[in-house]
């Protein structure tokens, strides 16, 4: 009886199923709910934190160029006792505001005709101008009211099977259509992004044909290029909100 007793007193140094069952998974547990944590946080203030320095840092980069040419009367910080951010980025938007309205009217436009003239009079110089002002009307345009050809699309690049997302922006006429098209293909131009850096790029002239133009926004294509494809919107909910507004626009 008493070696029975003193087995049983013993059961719980031996292996096997009289030995009872360790509590596991509460360290692993604890562990990943931190890690959850951390990670919710971190998406939650990293873009907000972001932004702000970008934004931060661009106030900051147009004060330091356009304040010197403030008159110090104009400063608030002339009369309160610490600098108020942005007053640059205020008069640089005025100023350009003035410039505008300026060259609506009879005067303004001889005035900037001369001054082009004196400019295209310049051999180097005229050749950077008029390639700046042609990216700056073609960028102007392109976010004003005239977005038909902002599309997006689908080439095949850089070998046969994969494909790479462009941006449609502009038909190819004159001698790029007249020697580049095989066969009498219309051509269309594309822009195509390297990577998480939207402004560099290539500059394509493809066959129409060879686009499969997407129902994406450039909003979204710009989203999918700077996060490297980990951003890719929903296209089931987009087609399904699609259906729905048009069966309720079919009920009213």
């Amino acid at each position: 009886m008493s070696t029975r007793v003193a087995k049983e007193d013993h059961r719980g140094d031996l292996p096997g199923p009289f030995a009872p069952e360790p509590k596991r998974g509460f360290t692993s547990h604890f562990g990943a709910r931190l890690r959850n944590y951390f990670l919710t946080g971190l998406i939650i203030v990293g873009p907000v934190t972001i932004t702000i320095y970008i934004v931060w840092s661009f106030i900051n980069f147009v004060d330091a160029y356009i304040k010197p040419f403030i008159p110090t009367r104009y400063l608030p910080e002339t009369y309160l006792p610490f600098a108020v951010p942005g007053i640059g980025l205020v008069f640089g938007v005025v100023g350009l505001m003035l410039i505008g309205a300026l060259a609506a009217n009879l005067l303004g436009r001889s005035l900037i005709s001369g001054a082009e003239m004196m400019v295209e009079g310049m051999p180097i110089v005229r050749n950077v101008y008029r390639a700046l002002k042609q990216v700056f009307e073609g960028v102007i345009s392109t976010a004003g009211a005239k977005q038909s050809f902002r599309k997006v699309g689908l080439i095949e690049f850089p070998s046969k099977g994969l494909w790479s997302l462009v941006f449609v922006t502009s038909e190819a006429t004159g001698e790029i259509n007249m020697k580049a098209a095989d066969g009498g293909k219309d051509l269309v131009g594309v822009f195509m992004p390297t990577g998480v850096v939207p402004p560099t790029g290539f500059i394509c002239f493809v066959p129409r044909d060879e686009i499969k133009v997407l129902d994406m926004t450039a909003e979204d294509a710009a989203k999918v290029i700077i996060s490297a494809g980990m951003v890719v919107p929903d296209y089931q909910a987009k087609i399904k909100e699609a259906a729905e507004t048009q069966q309720s626009g079919a009920a009213g």
